[in-house]
C-alpha cells in the first residue's frame, strides 16, 4: 500500500461506487477501500439470513418464506427514471453492459385516503378519476404546455419568462385545484415538500417533462426501471468499470483513518498499520464524522408479503408518493414494491417498503398511513437513520464527502449530488447528453 494515488475513495455505497468509476475512466489512478466485506455500504442489498442478523439478532427467518439466497432486500430502495440522470451516467459509462433492467409497472399517488394511477399527459388527465369534469379540462390545457414547452423556442412559452415566474403563479395561470397541484408537484416533479411553490417554473417544468420523457421510453405504466437482481448490482457493476480502468479495490480493510498534514489537508489513508498517499479523499459521511452535520433522519419499514400493493393494478412493481398534505405532514411518505419478477424475492413474495422524513422519534405510528395501504405483511421490520451532510471546505482540506440518502424512492437527488461531487474533484461537469437509445436496448421489457 506504499503507491500514491491520485484520489483514494472509502465506502462502496452507490455514490463512491459511481465517482470511482467516473474518476477511473478519466485516468486517475483510484484506490477503493472499504472497511465491510461486502459492496454497497449503506445502500447495499441483504439476503434473508443478512435481514434477520440485522434486524432480529439470532433469531432465524421461518422456512414459509423461501430460500434465503433468493431475496435481494435493497437497504436503500431507489427506482430510476428512465430518462434520467442515473441512466445518463449508465450509458456515459458503459456500466449498462453488466446489468439488466426491467420496466416498473406502476406510478400512483394517495389521495383523500385512495391509490390513484398518476396521470402525465393530457389523454390520461381525462381519463384520470382524481379530478372531476372541469379540473380535467383545466389540468388537460396545463399538461399540454408543459409537454409544448421548449426552453429555446419562445412562441412555446406563452409570454411567461419561467426563469423569474414561480410554480405557484404557472399553476394559478390554469387555475388548478389544490389536489391537482398535490400529485402534479409531488407525484410527477417529484418535490419531497411544497417550498418548491415558491422556486422558478423552470425548474418544475422540467422535472414534469423528465417524467414524461421517461414514461414514454418504454410505454410502461411509470416512468421508472429498475434492475433486476436489487440495486446492490449497482455499486458493484461500477466497481467492475473502475477496476478495469486500473482501479484498485480492498474490502475488508479495518479503521481507514485519513492522515491530515500540518495545513490540515489530507495525504493519505491508514489501514492495518500501511498508509496510502493520496491527493483527495473521497468518502461518505461516516469516515469522517467530525466534517459533517446531522441534517435530520429517515423513518421506514420493510416488509415481505405475498401480494401485490392494493389498488396498484396488482403491479408487481410499483411506487405510491403520499403527499404531505394529504397526511398532514411536513414531508412526502413513500411506498416502493418490488418482487418476484424483478428476482429480490422468490416467487410470489413481494418486497414493499414504506419510507419518510421522520418528524418523531416512532416510526411504528409515524409510517402508519403508509403501512395500512400495504395489507396483510407476512414480516415487518422498522428503523430510522439519521442524515449527514458535509460542512468542510474542500478546497482547504482535499475531502470530498457525500449526502446520506434521502427517503425518497427514486435517484434525482442521488445523481445531483454524485454529479456536483464529481465537478468539485474534478474541475469539470460529466457529458451526460448521450443517445438514450442505448438504454432501451439494455432494458430487459
Amino acid at each position: 500500500m506504499d503507491e500514491e494515488y491520485d484520489v483514494i475513495v472509502l465506502g462502496t455505497g452507490l455514490k463512491e461506487c459511481i465517482l470511482s468509476g467516473l474518476l477511473s475512466v478519466d485516468g486517475l489512478k483510484v484506490l477503493h477501500m472499504d472497511r465491510n466485506d461486502y459492496y454497497g455500504g449503506a445502500s447495499t442489498s441483504l439476503n434473508l439470513i443478512q435481514l434477520w442478523k440485522r434486524f432480529r439478532g439470532n433469531d432465524k427467518p421461518p422456512e414459509q418464506l423461501g430460500l434465503s439466497k433468493e431475496y435481494n432486500v435493497d437497504m436503500i430502495p431507489k427506482f430510476m427514471m428512465a430518462n434520467g440522470g442515473l441512466v445518463r451516467v449508465l450509458i456515459h459509462t458503459d456500466v449498462t453492459k453488466y446489468l439488466h433492467f426491467k420496466a416498473v409497472d406502476g406510478s400512483f399517488v394517495y389521495n383523500k385516503g385512495k391509490v390513484y394511477k398518476v396521470p402525465a399527459t393530457d389523454v390520461e388527465a381525462l381519463k384520470s378519476p382524481l379530478m372531476g369534469l372541469f379540473e380535467k379540462r383545466r389540468a388537460r390545457k396545463f399538461f399540454i404546455y408543459v409537454q409544448d414547452y421548449d426552453e429555446s423556442d419562445p412562441k412555446s412559452h406563452e409570454g411567461l419568462d419561467l426563469s423569474k415566474v414561480t410554480a405557484r403563479e404557472l399553476i394559478t395561470k390554469y387555475g388548478l385545484e389544490d389536489d391537482t397541484i398535490d400529485f402534479i408537484g409531488h407525484a410527477l416533479a417529484l418535490h419531497f415538500d411544497d417550498s418548491y411553490l415558491n422556486g422558478p417554473a423552470s425548474d418544475f417544468v422540467k422535472r414534469m417533462k423528465l417524467y414524461a420523457e421517461s414514461l414514454a421510453r418504454f410505454q410502461g405504466g411509470s416512468p421508472y426501471i429498475y434492475p433486476l437482481y436489487g440495486l446492490g448490482e449497482l455499486p458493484q457493476a461500477f466497481a467492475r468499470l473502475s477496476a478495469v480502468y486500473g482501479g484498485t479495490y480492498m474490502l475488508n480493510k479495518p479503521e481507514c483513518k485519513v492522515e491530515f498534514a500540518g495545513d490540515g489537508k489530507a495525504y493519505g489513508v491508514t489501514s492495518e498499520g500501511e498508509t496510502a498517499k493520496c491527493k483527495k479523499v473521497v468518502c461518505d459521511p461516516s469516515y469522517l464524522p467530525d466534517k459533517v452535520k446531522k441534517v435530520g433522519k429517515v423513518a421506514r419499514a420493510v416488509c415481505i408479503m405475498s401480494h401485490p400493493i392494493p389498488d396498484t393494478n396488482d403491479s408487481h412493481s410499483a411506487q405510491v408518493i403520499l403527499p404531505q398534505k394529504q397526511l398532514g405532514r411536513k414531508s412526502d411518505m413513500y411506498l416502493f414494491c418490488c418482487s418476484y419478477a424483478h428476482n429480490v424475492a422468490p416467487k410470489g413474495k413481494f418486497i414493499a417498503f414504506v419510507s419518510t422524513e421522520a418528524e418523531t422519534d416512532n416510526p411504528e405510528v409515524e409510517l402508519k398511513p403508509g403501512i395500512d395501504l400495504l395489507g396483510p405483511v407476512d414480516e415487518i421490520f422498522y428503523e430510522t437513520y439519521d442524515r449527514y451532510v458535509p460542512i468542510n471546505n474542500h478546497e482547504t482540506d482535499n475531502c470530498f464527502i457525500s449526502t446520506s440518502y434521502d427517503g425518497s424512492t427514486h435517484f434525482e437527488s442521488t445523481v445531483t449530488d454524485v454529479l456536483a461531487m464529481y465537478s468539485k474533484i474534478t474541475g469539470k461537469a460529466v457529458d451526460l447528453s448521450v443517445d438514450l437509445s442505448a438504454a432501451s436496448a439494455a432494458s430487459e421489457e
